[in-house]
């Protein structure tokens, strides 16, 4: 059993530092997966989700978490390693889970025409992260990549209400992919 205080990054400058960068690359070329340190957070969390957690979670990022992963010992290693505020999902700056238990996405703020980034990023854990599935094409792809995702349609209608729409960091083990709003989904 992990308990609270373990299970998050050992050396926390350097591991932080390659998870934030892994990340990024991840964000600005979608369709490119990318390996984060290997954590060894509680159950059902995978350790490149718990990495994600790890950086972009602070005492000011309301963090949902889906029924997936609302258990005691994940509520308490969240507290203890990043101090986020937890919440329902309209509040979510982050949401945490897997892609059945987030459902319906269109309960998550989208943001606003003025203010796009007020819109919630969905953390999604998935048993499989390759580069086979839907085509993936715009900003940050040259020509194509395609992306093993959850569903096709529920991002073609997120790509609809650019610049509004949710962002997307899919994890499986120790990798890590996203999908941004502004990436275009064609059935494979």
């Amino acid at each position: 059993m992990t308990l609270a205080l373990d299970g998050g990054f050992t050396d926390p400058p350097r591991q932080s530092a390659i998870a934030f960068r892994s990340l990024l690359q991840a964000m600005a070329r979608p369709g490119r997966i990318e390996e984060l340190p290997r954590l060894s957070p509680p159950a059902p969390l995978s350790p490149a989700a718990a990495a994600v957690v790890l950086v972009l979670a602070d005492t000011t990022t309301p963090l949902h978490l889906a029924p997936s992963h609302d258990t005691t010992a994940l509520r308490a290693w969240l507290t203890f390693h990043t101090g986020a505020p937890l919440c329902g999902p309209e509040q979510a700056v982050l949401a945490l889970g897997r892609w059945s238990a987030l459902q319906p996405v269109t309960r998550f703020p989208i943001g606003q025409p003025d203010y796009p980034d007020r819109s919630t990023t969905l953390i999604v854990e998935t048993d499989r992260l390759d580069s086979e599935g839907p085509r993936l094409s715009g900003p940050g792809i040259l020509g194509s990549a395609w992306l093993s995702l959850p569903e096709t349609e529920a991002f073609q209608a997120n790509r609809a209400l650019f610049p509004m729409g949710f962002d997307c960091i899919l994890t499986c083990g120790d990798r890590v992919a996203a999908l941004p709003r502004s990436t275009r989904v064609e059935a494979a």
